[in-house]
């Protein structure tokens, strides 16, 4: 998936790896997390698939780059991808596989763990800079009406991070009923559907 996404930055237009790593930071990053290494990496064996062609620039009084351009091939096989209904089925979430078993910690770190997930965002100021960076790249693409699809993600992002905090603040509230209950003497400990009672 990652290839790919480097795949269709690149069809936009040629880029160093540098550039490929400061676009992705700046609006693949708010949905698919990567190091540098692993982009690299994945430049690398896409050169070697055919689907990318790299070509060494010299420059007057700046370091020599590498630019990097789709092919024929990547380009079909970018579009092969996004034709791909195939994607994986079901919701598999590490983050929910841990708040289930999340009992057997005490109710106190239950809520430092929420408290800490709320301080964790990916739009600090509500997509904000996200946008901005949106409307940059659109000046600069030849085509920018593809940047519609950009905007796109980024308002998933922000409505998806909202509902997680709404969320978030819940589990924070009946924790902490939770934790009232043990603290009244409480014996056994109250059945979720009576923590969950308004």
């Amino acid at each position: 998936m990652l290839r790919h996404g480097i795949l269709g930055l690149i069809n936009n237009g040629d880029k160093t790896g540098y550039e490929i790593m400061k676009v992705f930071r700046d609006s693949l990053n708010h949905f698919w997390s990567a190091q540098t290494s692993q982009i690299y990496r994945e430049l690398r064996t896409m050169e070697q698939a055919g689907w990318i062609s790299q070509t060494h620039e010299e420059q007057q009084g700046k370091p020599d780059k590498n630019v990097f351009s789709i092919t024929p091939d990547g380009r079909d096989e970018l579009l092969r991808w996004l034709r791909d209904d195939g994607l994986p089925t079901g919701f598999k979430n590490p983050f929910l596989m841990k708040v289930f078993f999340m009992g057997e910690l005490p109710v106190e770190e239950s809520i430092a763990f929420f408290e800490d997930f709320l301080e964790d965002r990916v739009f600090p100021d509500g997509g904000a800079e996200a946008s901005v960076n949106a409307d940059l790249y659109r000046q600069a693409m030849a085509h920018p009406e593809k940047a519609l699809y950009w905007k796109l993600t980024i308002e998933f992002g922000r409505r998806y991070e909202a509902m997680q905090r709404e969320w978030c603040a819940y589990c924070i509230r009946e924790l902490e009923k939770l934790g009232r209950l043990q603290d009244s003497g409480t014996q056994g400990g109250p059945t979720p559907a009576s923590v969950g009672e308004e």
